[in-house]
């Protein structure tokens, strides 16, 4: 079945090196070996940086194209995965086409090549939002979404690999500043302030609020600004706007009618010597226990969802609505653990919600590579 379907676009020397690929061992990095790598960025260092990824991104790839012509439940035909897999078999086949780099004018083209592959790459999210929106139009509605585990653990997969990918071309291509910013090694910034993070990711969600309902709750955050630790803030910022936007939406919505003062929402940052907990309190009336298995799945979304069948995406990943997709909590775990911190959320129905982030400061986990 897989082979035929394949066949159809793609030539079956192209469906044996994809095989062929898929089989190889994959090679995981630390964030302290990125630090440590990119903290000389000389021409001989990008370089190797260039081979090693000539060789382990295809291999990624593959897995991944291997993958999607396997999905159950006939998701792998939907449109928009079959877009998304022709995407990722695109690049697979520019990779493999590029020769071997074995100078400092074959990485610069090489960089040149894997920042299209990137851009190419940025609306694999909501493309797969949409296609598993198709499968659900056309499922028995009496199917418990839960039920669908292999789909989960799949998406879990899929988008763990892309954020190592995403990090390890980013962080390559960034190498390559001429004036970067202080304490900065490419992705990674060696001093990074939790609380500064966590304010400005505060800042961005709070006027998505005001924009979407006219008012916003307040938020106080507790912590030292002083304290810092290396990481990425790209993915700070990410895993505590989901959070914050979350918590607002939860406040405004339960105090929209309310005379009262909507509570402040309260963030907290703790350093710990393993770990940096950021925790997210609200008062908007919680989510009920049956309800929180859900909260992590990406087939549930108690919002509206703003997908349409006609998305036209443009190439950005700018597209924020107040809710999203029902993809901002699973994701921002997977983050979380792509260093080998983790996310968890308990709450309290009628009251209110907390999100604990856990991040590992020692920088000396693998990537989890599936």
């Amino acid at each position: 079945m897989a082979a035929k379907q394949l066949a159809k676009n793609f030539s079956k020397t192209l469906f044996d090196e994809v095989h062929k690929w898929a089989s190889l061992k994959q090679t995981g990095v630390t964030l302290k070996y990125m630090m440590e790598f990119g903290s000389r960025p000389t021409p001989r260092n990008l370089l190797r940086s260039a081979q090693f990824l000539h060789k382990e991104l295809p291999i990624r790839i593959a897995r991944r194209v291997l993958e999607l012509e396997n999905l159950p439940y006939g998701l792998s035909s939907k449109p928009a995965v079959l877009k998304v897999r022709d995407w990722y078999l695109d690049s697979f086949r520019d990779l493999r086409s590029f020769p071997e780099i074995k100078d400092n004018n074959d990485e610069m083209e090489f960089t040149h090549l894997i920042k299209i592959v990137k851009v190419r790459h940025n609306n694999v999210v909501p493309m797969m939002a949409l296609g598993i929106q198709q499968l659900k139009k056309g499922m028995d509605p009496k199917i418990v979404y839960e039920d669908l585990e292999e789909i989960h653990q799949f998406l879990d997969r899929f988008y763990m690999s892309r954020i190592g990918m995403r990090m390890l071309i980013g962080q390559h291509v960034a190498l390559h500043d001429p004036n970067p910013p202080p304490d900065c090694i490419g992705y990674i910034h060696t001093k990074m302030s939790p609380v500064e993070v966590a304010r400005n990711a505060s800042e961005d969600a709070r006027s998505i609020c005001m924009r979407h309902y006219g008012s916003a709750p307040e938020i106080e955050i507790y912590g030292d600004p002083n304290f810092t630790f290396p990481y990425v803030p790209s993915h700070l910022h990410l895993m505590v706007f989901e959070l914050v936007k979350n918590s607002l939406r939860a406040v405004q919505e339960r105090f929209m009618d309310s005379d009262k003062v909507p509570p402040p929402i309260r963030i907290i940052v703790a350093d710990g010597i393993e770990d940096v907990a950021i925790k997210v309190s609200d008062e908007g009336g919680g989510i009920p226990r049956s309800g929180l298995p859900k909260i992590f799945t990406y087939l549930y979304s108690t919002a509206e969802n703003p997908l349409h069948e006609d998305l036209d995406l443009g190439n950005g990943d700018n597209v924020v609505t107040m809710a999203g997709y029902g993809y901002g909590l699973p994701i921002s775990r997977l983050y979380a653990r792509y260093f080998g911190g983790d996310l968890q959320v308990i709450s309290m129905e009628g009251y209110g919600t907390d999100a604990y982030l856990h991040l590992s400061r020692l920088g000396d986990s693998q990537e989890p590579l599936h």
